[in-house]
């Protein structure tokens, strides 16, 4: 039978295995995807600002007020 502490041990030995095998970015290929990440979401709040403006508007123009 299986003691606790060797699942234990066998699991942090597959966990440490599975960390040698990530490929980590370069540098420039993080500032890059890291710009292209705060790009994306500007973008995303300028549209879903867009979208709230027009709609408290419309909301207005529907309430009359």
């Amino acid at each position: 039978m299986v003691s606790a502490f060797s699942k234990a041990l066998l699991f942090f030995q597959e966990v440490l295995g599975e960390i040698k095998k990530i490929v980590w970015p370069t540098r420039s290929e993080l500032i890059g995807s890291s710009i292209v990440v705060c790009l994306f979401a500007l973008v995303c709040a300028v549209i879903l600002g867009l979208m709230d403006s027009g709609f408290a508007t419309a909301v207005k123009y529907v309430i009359g007020g």
